[in-house]
């Protein structure tokens, strides 16, 4: 009797034991916070960033905003304004979750890092090698008269093409090939689908590319293939890939490509500003501009299985301020690292060389100040990218600061408060 008792204390104990190890570790997820001028930063300059902000509300530029600055793995400034929804007066909250949109791109070409490190393929390598589809790719011509045909590619699509944005492929609104994608059904990841990743990419690969690949930069739905990729070469679905390599070690606790129903009552409502109308509610359903066509209401509409590795998430300014400090720290989380020292500086250098003379782009960011000065105030170097809905992010290993801004806007007309925040943030910088 004695011992059962002692046994029933001992797993009781144990019990205990795990549950303040599990609370401890969740703790240790959340970045610290501390006061600005402990890490280099003016408060009363910092305040400048809500001033600007609720000014963009008051205009009814923008409904409402989450922003953030980190400095030396510190939250200096963290600030929640306006509205998540107007209409249902509902106030924005440093929680609320936000469609990121090509803010999901730098996560998919972690991933293919993760892979890369484990020997599992080379980035020079043909993605035909792991998606078959993609071999003998066709290049469209388009000549002065006559119909368009198509030629042989002069080489094949690599994996590094499809980080750099170098592969041929393009997007559903391009000029040239975006109604051929859509007569097509190839996802766009800004609409329900009614098919998965790998459906999609099949219909893609079986269409002419834009150009030869390697011949010039365009913007693309590669990184769709490259979550393909992630997929075939791991044998897991691209959002548990995600979940256990990657949101898990992070902390990443509200990070999804379709958040659970739950959680849906915290994601922002979208809005759009034209300059003559003024900010407006997105509808319901999808929206046509042109060749382009989009919706709000992807996350939690239709089949939901759509995991699109270069457009399709759903996240918060806590969550991609983890995921923007694990590179900042050279992928290292905590004392585990995601990443090695090196993975990070290659997808940080501009990869893109003479093929683009404007344009710095590494592995999955766009890297500043390596092809011209400096626009506005940052420092060369620092790495960055944004999302289709009025989102972005600044990683600054110089001056070891994440700057993130979350919004829901589209269009945004002349709206330019995301790139202020960017400029205010450096302006308080103080040591």
């Amino acid at each position: 009797m004695e011992s059962r008792h002692l046994v029933h204390r001992q797993l009781r104990i144990s019990a205990i034991t795990c549950a303040l190890v599990l609370a401890a570790a969740a703790m240790a997820q959340d970045l610290p916070t501390a006061k600005p001028e402990s890490v280099g930063l003016s408060s009363e300059r910092l305040d400048r960033i809500g001033t600007v902000v609720a000014q963009s509300i008051a205009d009814k530029q923008i409904a409402g905003a989450v922003t953030m600055v980190i400095r030396h793995g510190h939250v200096a400034w963290f600030k929640a304004q306006g509205m998540s929804d107007r209409e249902a007066g509902k106030a924005m909250q440093p929680d609320t979750m936000f469609r990121i949109c090509s803010m999901s791109k730098p996560i998919t070409s972690v991933a293919v890092m993760v892979l890369y490190e484990e020997g599992r393929f080379q980035l020079d390598d043909p993605v035909s090698k792991y998606l078959p589809e993609f071999k003998s790719p066709k290049v469209l011509v388009k000549p002065a008269s006559g119909q368009p045909y198509s030629i042989p590619a002069t080489r094949e699509i690599t994996i590094r093409d499809l980080l750099r944005h170098t592969s041929g492929l393009t997007y559903n609104w391009n000029e040239d090939l975006g109604k051929v994608y859509n007569d097509a059904n190839v996802a766009s990841g800004l609409l329900p689908y009614d098919g998965t990743i790998g459906d999609s990419v099949k219909r893609l690969a079986a269409l002419p590319l834009l150009f030869n690949p390697g011949e010039r930069w365009e913007y693309s739905l590669g990184v769709d293939v490259l979550g393909r990729l992630v997929e075939v070469v791991s044998g897991k679905p691209l959002d548990e890939f995600f979940r256990v390599r990657i949101f898990e070690p992070l902390g990443m606790r509200d990070t999804y490509f379709f958040p659970p129903d739950n959680k849906l009552d915290r994601l922002a409502t979208t809005y759009s500003y034209e300059d003559n109308k003024g900010l407006s509610r997105v509808p319901d359903g999808s929206v046509t501009e042109g060749l382009l066509v989009y919706s709000a209401d992807y996350p939690y509409r239709g089949p939901r299985k759509l995991f699109s590795g270069g457009g399709g998430l759903v996240s918060t300014a806590s969550d991609y301020a983890r995921f923007c400090q694990m590179m900042l720290d050279n992928g290292k989380v905590g004392q585990s690292r995601l990443l090695s020292r090196k993975s990070v500086e290659l997808m940080t250098s501009d990869q893109l060389g003479k093929i683009s003379p404007d344009q710095g782009f590494g592995l999955g960011f766009g890297v500043s100040g390596v092809k011209g000065p400096l626009s506005e105030l940052g420092s060369v170097g620092a790495y960055n990218w944004g999302g289709f809905f009025y989102t972005g992010f600044s990683i600054d290993p110089k001056e070891q600061m994440i700057v993130i801004f979350m919004a829901q806007l589209h269009p945004a007309g002349s709206v330019d408060i995301e790139q202020k925040v960017q400029t205010l943030a450096y302006q308080a910088i103080n040591d």
